[in-house]
């Protein structure tokens, strides 16, 4: 049998790493996309992936990162350009021949969505879908990451808060690392999700100041749910320099997620790895320092 190669897009990103790693623990060979060379690629060489520099927006790059591999992750950043990085990523596996896409998409994504990057990403899914390469598309809700992104962590930690705008809505926060444990094993065993969707949560469904309660906990301090308006969370957003897609992105899932388009427990992580997603307190722990002042 011929050695297996899967191509990671977003390679040094929060769900690539681990992707990457899960996949050389179980003997695979890994192809890792990077933008780049930094500590971050040359971690990943240090581990023993085949680091090569390109872009996705780069039709030649895509095709030649794709050739020769037996399946591959796609995970792109909110922008723009999402549309065209999956039509030539679309293309590139359709010539190699792939077992197997594993698309990073969002819970929010549909065809009405008021958000630009969500109605993207439903057109990128149909993309993949029309190509007639074998896709499974994964749209998780929250990452838990989402919880030291530098506009959700600074008002914890400077005044013992979360600011969101997102009334009584909930949902069970997913880390990325339990993300990269379905991706890797999708990857390796694809026949049986080829076609597939999977929305992906965590095992808790939490709203904001129960969020709150299970932060503070492990912190040790009192942290309050104060929710913002939709315009004071523009001038919060505004103060981090975003790119006004990815505000007006942030601005319409908020009201998703007051609308519950967000909720949702795990029922795909723990059935297909064995191993159940781990809880907000569980992340809370292992990132204790990006919560110190």
């Amino acid at each position: 049998m011929p050695q297996r190669k899967y191509l990671i897009t977003g390679a040094t990103g929060k769900t690539g790493v681990h992707t990457i790693r899960h996949l050389l623990n179980d003997g695979h060979l890994v192809r890792a996309l990077v933008r780049q060379e930094d500590e971050r690629s040359a971690l990943l060489r240090s581990e023993g992936a085949d680091v090569v520099v390109g872009n996705l927006l780069e039709h030649d790059d895509v095709i030649r990162a794709m050739d020769g591999v037996t399946g591959a992750y796609l995970c792109y950043p909110v922008h723009p350009s999402y549309i065209q990085a999956t039509a030539y990523s679309a293309d590139a596996a359709q010539r190699a021949g792939v077992e197997v896409v594993v698309e990073m998409s969002q819970i929010s994504a549909r065809e009405d969505s008021k958000s630009h990057a969500a109605r993207d990403h439903w057109i990128a899914e149909r993309v993949l879908d029309w190509s007639n390469v074998p896709t499974v598309h994964i749209r998780p809700t929250f990452f838990a990451e989402w919880l030291i992104f530098p506009w959700v962590r600074d008002p914890i930690v400077q005044e013992g808060k979360i600011t969101l705008p997102y009334g009584t809505g909930r949902h069970a926060p997913i880390a990325a690392e339990d993300q990269a444990r379905l991706i890797a094993s999708v990857l390796a065993q694809p026949s049986s999700h080829i076609g597939k969707t999977y929305p992906l949560f965590g095992p808790v469904e939490l709203g904001q100041q129960e969020i709150a309660d299970e932060v503070g906990k492990v912190l040790g301090r009192k942290i309050a749910y104060r929710p913002s308006t939709i315009e004071q969370y523009r001038e919060h957003l505004e103060k981090y320099d975003l790119p006004e897609f990815l505000i007006q992105h942030f601005l319409a899932i908020a009201v998703d997620y007051q609308n519950g388009i967000f909720s949702g427990v795990d029922g795909v992580i723990g059935e297909i790895t064995g191993r159940a997603p781990q809880t907000v307190g569980d992340f809370v722990r292992t990132h204790r320092r990006a919560f110190e002042q």
